[in-house]
């Protein structure tokens, strides 16, 4: 527990720009230290000390605001930043090396036992707001981007965005703990790139038409009505 411990001090050290020591870092860091009493509150779990790791959570979630079952199962350098309103539940599983920005909810969508929280692999990174619901897997160095809700698998080393969340790019291949740069391609705008899209084939569409549609004249009938012969297609 010491090593991971250790680890996880790390990886606020490597990935904050704004952590200046260890000491500060230790003291000032209410992500690592909601970390720290998962950590406990895990180790209690397993040990059939249910009560007191639910006491454990719920002091760390009192001082914290970061809501951990004691259940969940997070990897080494976890790094939770600025960390007010994490909610993490029983199932969770996170993998090594990632990041979890503030307001996110790693939750369920169902109230039957079992599985029912995401399973995150090694270095992904979710911003700010964001929602990933159900027993879901969301792979390798993929990055989850602000205020998106997930609730379908997520291929490895991808970008998603958007409300329900979609796959708009695809990330490099990044070194375990490096690498974590929280821009997410987010910028995108999803609803406008559709629309773009739109308007785009109509364009075509009106183009294909123009090349096969002409006029004879056209004439009007003595009714003042279009003649359907006096245009050929």
């Amino acid at each position: 527990m010491l090593a991971t411990l250790r680890r996880d001090v790390r990886a606020v050290l490597d990935r904050d720009p704004a952590a200046r020591g260890v000491v500060d870092t230790l003291v000032t860091y209410p992500g690592l230290h909601a970390l720290f009493a998962h950590r406990v509150a895990n180790w209690l779990w397993h040990r059939g000390r249910r009560l007191s790791a639910r006491f454990v959570a719920f002091v760390a979630r009192t001082v914290t605001a970061v809501d951990i079952h004691p259940a969940a199962t997070l990897g080494p350098g976890t790094f939770i930043d600025h960390a007010t309103g994490v909610v993490i539940g029983e199932t969770t599983v996170v993998g090594e090396d990632c990041t979890i920005y503030q307001g996110v909810t790693l939750g369920g969508t169902s109230t039957r036992p079992g599985k029912r929280h995401p399973t995150l692999g090694d270095r992904v990174v979710v911003g700010a707001g964001a929602k990933v619901l159900g027993a879901i897997t969301v792979g390798d160095d993929a990055r989850i981007g602000a205020n998106a809700v997930v609730v379908r698998d997520v291929p490895p080393g991808t970008v998603v965005v958007g409300v329900p969340g979609q796959i708009v790019a695809r990330t490099s291949t990044l070194e375990a703990g490096h690498g974590v740069d929280v821009a997410l391609d987010s910028s995108v705008d999803i609803v406008a790139a559709r629309l773009s899209a739109l308007v785009d084939r109509v364009g075509e569409l009106e183009m294909q038409l123009a090349g096969r549609v002409s006029t004879k004249g056209p004439v009007e009938s003595s009714d003042g009505v279009w003649d359907v012969d006096d245009f050929v297609i």
